[in-house]
């Protein structure tokens, strides 16, 4: 497999997916991508892999204790494609089902640069994170942090300016439709957002 030293790591990567298990007995494995359309998966063949930080249900010693190989640190992609749910995918040096179950866990980033050209009405989460949000008579309502989804649209969680670090979630945060009755403008250059929103909503 690729060795470390002959790897660049993108700058601009974005986790995508994860790991969840071997497929089959010639090295596929099926990863779980973190979008319902998993398209940033397959619009690139280079695939950069960081370690998870704990196995599912398993605690820290038990994951010392087992002594995983070394994670290779990218994948070249040869086939990848929907299978339900999941993706399923091959890359070269990962031969058999021993290979892919080591990648087990695995958290898989590409470079932002790789994803597809959006529609101009559309847009990835990773690029809304971090936005200002300003309402129109351009009071700050607070940064993007996060977002939800709701299956009729996603909701932007919004971090109020004057928000206490201690705060809880409902004292910190102002959720946000992201639809067009609210949203007026999404400025990714100025990294702003323009709502229809009130301070307090």
């Amino acid at each position: 497999m690729t060795s470390p030293d002959a790897v660049s790591w993108p700058e601009d990567a974005v986790e995508v997916g994860r790991i969840l298990d071997a497929w089959g007995i010639k090295g596929g494995f099926k990863v779980q991508p973190f979008s319902a359309d998993p398209q940033a998966l397959f619009s690139s063949r280079r695939w950069y892999l960081k370690p998870a930080d704990a196995l599912p249900g398993k605690g820290a010693a038990a994951v010392r204790a087992a002594k995983p190989a070394p994670l290779p640190p990218l994948l070249k992609i040869t086939s990848a494609k929907e299978h339900g749910e999941v993706v399923v995918a091959t890359a070269q040096d990962v031969a058999d089902r021993t290979a892919a179950e080591s990648l087990k866990g695995a958290r898989v980033f590409i470079s932002r640069q790789s994803f597809p050209t959006a529609d101009p009405d559309e847009f990835y989460w990773v690029d809304l994170i971090g936005l200002s949000v300003f309402n129109r008579d351009g009071a700050l309502l607070g940064t993007v942090t996060d977002l939800l989804e709701t299956g009729a649209h996603c909701v932007l969680r919004v971090r109020r300016p004057d928000a206490a670090a201690d705060a809880t979630p409902d004292e910190a945060e102002r959720l946000i439709p992201f639809v067009n009755a609210y949203v007026d403008e999404v400025d990714l250059p100025g990294k702003r957002l323009l709502v229809d929103w009130g301070l307090d909503y």
